[in-house]
């Protein structure tokens, strides 16, 4: 129920607001159906721990009956009562009550249950982790789609202002036809590209759209920023403790953990006595205006002795669980230090890969605005602007591309360090 105003909210958000990089992430996190089920799913977890926790409280029952019948007295054997009486209603009003007063395995098992909730809430925030990254990371793809369907409209105009310069140079006989019919091919080349940059663009919308769980049909206005502002992290040699610290998923499986060795404690408390108090309250009689009272009070120990040995077996397979339950946090422990890591590493070389993408548009525009002017000039043929073109085009998408990987690697190091809430 908690979770019903916080989706409706974020459902009845305006398409119009401008989707930034961290807001999808925050979306994602929230609204995602994977994230919803896992968030209920610790919820059933802590219905759990009222289940067991109603182990230790009180028990009440009631109950009462209105009862037609016959005795034979013979049966009984009292010679002053022979034969069978007469039909008579007989009312019975019973309350009962038991308490546990001591039982130590009822005790670890609520304990035991309420490290399962915690368990399940490093899973709800793992879920949300998961869903936040799927979100942004289909977000990145739909701004490179946007950011590349705008840099094919450049060459796509670019190509038509070539054609119309072979075109013209043609007519004063500065060129040759073969330079228009090459440009042509040029144009003819940039309106394709830019079709299938449409197509692409839309299809990342819609996976966008999924991904935050809109409506198909919902328009989303994307910031045209890739990057997102630097926070403070510790030194990068720091980066793997400060993984292992943070990752929801390592702190889940080491509840599960400590849950596994509760249960074991629960089956070794097995062994001990148990102590229990009950009392029943009785009203009967044959007449409701005569009902006489009776009572009973009982304080009971429960020994165990033998069960086969069945309590041994069990905790016997408790350990080896336990066991492999420590295996997996262990290894888990080594991935998280691999990964955050490589994440290190990843967010390094995209920056550098930034720096260098630039330069190369750089050097691709400078290369292109000369083979224009040479090509204006009548000194060099359209070989040289179509390969000025193309390569201007290569470093148009390797700057776009550039910018995605930074800002993809720097969602991985924050999804990695196991803090993508704390991204902005």
């Amino acid at each position: 129920p908690m979770l019903i105003p916080l989706f409706l909210s974020l459902a009845a958000a305006p398409a119009s607001d401008t989707l930034t990089l961290v807001k999808a992430i925050e979306l994602g996190r929230a609204r995602t159906v994977a994230a919803v089920v896992a968030r209920l799913g610790s919820q059933v977890a802590q219905a759990r721990v009222s289940q067991r926790r109603a182990d230790l409280l009180p028990n009440v029952a009631g109950s009462a009956s209105l009862t037609r019948q016959t005795l034979n007295l013979d049966e009984f054997g009292i010679p002053v009562a022979k034969g069978v009486t007469d039909p008579f209603s007989l009312f019975n009003f019973r309350v009962r009550v038991q308490q546990t007063v001591f039982d130590p395995a009822a005790f670890s098992r609520l304990a035991a249950t309420r490290d399962s909730v915690a368990a399940a809430g490093f899973d709800a925030t793992v879920a949300g982790t998961v869903a936040g990254a799927t979100a942004g990371f289909a977000f990145l793809r739909a701004l490179s789609a946007d950011e590349t369907v705008a840099a094919r409209q450049a060459d796509s105009t670019l190509a038509a202002r070539l054609l119309e310069q072979a075109r013209q140079l043609n007519q004063a006989g500065i060129t040759a036809a073969i330079d228009v019919t090459r440009s042509e091919g040029n144009a003819a080349t940039g309106r394709a590209q830019l079709a299938v940059a449409r197509n692409q663009r839309d299809r990342a919308r819609l996976d966008l759209v999924r991904a935050l769980d809109f409506p198909a049909d919902t328009v989303l206005t994307l910031a045209t920023d890739f990057g997102t502002t630097a926070t403070d992290l510790p030194a990068d040699r720091e980066l793997p403790a400060f993984g292992l610290a943070h990752r929801g998923d390592l702190m889940a499986e080491r509840q599960r953990l400590i849950v596994m060795e509760r249960g074991r404690q629960a089956i070794r408390a097995e062994n001990l006595p148990s102590v229990s108090a009950s009392g029943a309250m009785t009203e009967s009689g044959r007449e409701t205006g005569a009902l006489k009272s009776t009572w009973v009070a009982q304080l009971g120990v429960a020994i165990p002795i033998l069960d086969g040995w069945r309590r041994q077996f069990r905790s016997r397979e408790q350990g080896l669980r336990i066991e492999a339950q420590a295996l997996r946090v262990k290894d888990l422990e080594h991935e998280i230090d691999i990964q955050v890591r490589q994440a290190t590493l990843d967010v390094a070389s995209a920056a550098e890969q930034v720096t260098l993408a630039a330069d190369r548009q750089r050097l691709a525009e400078r290369e292109m605005t000369q083979a224009e002017e040479r090509f204006q000039a009548g000194v060099a043929g359209s070989i040289e602007t179509t390969t000025a073109q193309s390569g201007l085009v290569a470093a148009r998408d390797a700057v776009i591309q550039a910018r995605v990987g930074l800002s993809v690697a720097r969602v991985g190091l924050y999804r990695a360090l196991g803090i993508l809430e704390q991204l902005r």
